[in-house]
């Protein structure tokens, strides 16, 4: 099993508070000096003070992940759920252009929004997040991405599970177990899909968790679309559901009967639930592994290097086969 040491040289290894602040002021914004460092891996993520205004979030992107043309399109989109009076905070144009670079990295600045977690056991803050969720889908409808993925069983499933076992990640003596549970899971996933059938695929928010969810007096907005991409919207609903399988069939009910007011749900989308979780499983472990030479990660995630690690892993993806052969989880019989 492998576990790298993080080399000195990392993507954000020059990134520190005066390149942060210089940033900022080469576009005519003077800063006071504060800086704060919000919670975020995948990039990163600065409350900057402004002179004799509010603060901004600057978020400086993950060198090499996504093209100027992906990020660009990511902006847009936002853009236009701002335009049609959604709670989306797009980033701010300034001369003209939304991302800028300084000293090789690419940055944008959004105004700052506050709010709390939402609660996700009230089923009226459940169905005002499905209207929200109702009214993003159904702009996201009206066009594709051209430069932003898709959200399938290859690129969420295969190449994780593909890159895992080249770079060798997986324990040797847990690698026999690995490798049949997570073929299996696969092909779970492909059941799942065959089931569901032809299922239109649409613009996402992408990674709709608690955590890039705040919750106002006003309502919920979202402040990160930066796992924007093409997907079946299920995705966009499932990860608000926990609990026992009765708990996430109520759930649903309250969150779909919010977001029918404002866009079709088909059903099919529900032999997916499952098949999406097991998905972000595989991708999840993958994720950590591909991001394992930045600092942050064995900082933040130190469980990771350990052998219980995968497996808990190899359990979850067990309890995900099981889950996959017991049907779709359904909302109440009198929606359907």
């Amino acid at each position: 099993m492998r576990f790298m040491i993080p080399p000195i040289q990392t993507p954000y290894a020059a990134l520190g508070p005066d390149l942060v602040l210089a940033a900022i002021e080469q576009l005519g914004l003077p800063t006071d000096g504060r800086l704060l460092a919000l919670n975020s891996y995948e990039n990163r993520v600065y409350q900057v003070g402004i002179e004799d205004a509010p603060p901004l979030i600057a978020k400086f992107y993950r060198p090499g992940r996504w093209s100027d043309a992906a990020i660009l399109e990511e902006h847009a989109f936002v853009q236009q759920l701002a335009e049609h009076e959604i709670p989306a905070v797009p980033p701010l144009r300034i001369a003209g252009a939304t991302l800028h670079t300084h000293a090789g990295y690419r940055f944008s600045l959004t105004p700052r929004r506050g709010g709390r977690a939402p609660e996700l056991e009230d089923p009226s803050v459940l169905e005002s997040l499905g209207r929200l969720l109702g009214r993003i889908h159904a702009i996201g409808a009206i066009a594709p991405f051209k430069h932003r993925p898709t959200l399938d069983c290859e690129s969420f499933g295969i190449l994780p599970r593909n890159h895992l076992l080249a770079e060798r990640w997986i324990p040797t003596e847990l690698l026999p177990a690995y490798t049949s549970v997570v073929d299996e899971a696969l092909d779970g996933v492909r059941a799942c899909y065959d089931r569901a059938g032809d299922i239109a695929l649409i613009r996402l928010h992408g990674d709709c968790h608690r955590g890039n969810l705040l919750w106002t007096d006003g309502g919920a907005h979202f402040v990160d679309f930066d796992d924007a991409r093409m997907g079946p919207a299920i995705q966009d609903l499932w990860m608000l559901l926990a609990g026992e399988r009765a708990e996430m069939s109520q759930q649903l009910d309250a969150v779909l009967s919010g977001y029918e007011d404002f866009q079709t749900f088909d059903e099919r989308e529900l032999h997916l639930i499952e098949a999406l979780r097991t998905l972000r499983i595989i991708h999840y472990a993958d994720w950590l592994a591909s991001r394992w030479e930045d600092p942050a990660f064995p900082a933040a995630f130190p469980w990771f290097s350990g052998h219980r690690f995968w497996q808990d892993h190899i359990l979850q993806l067990r309890e995900q086969i099981a889950a996959m052969q017991e049907g779709p989880l359904w909302a109440h019989a009198n929606r359907y």
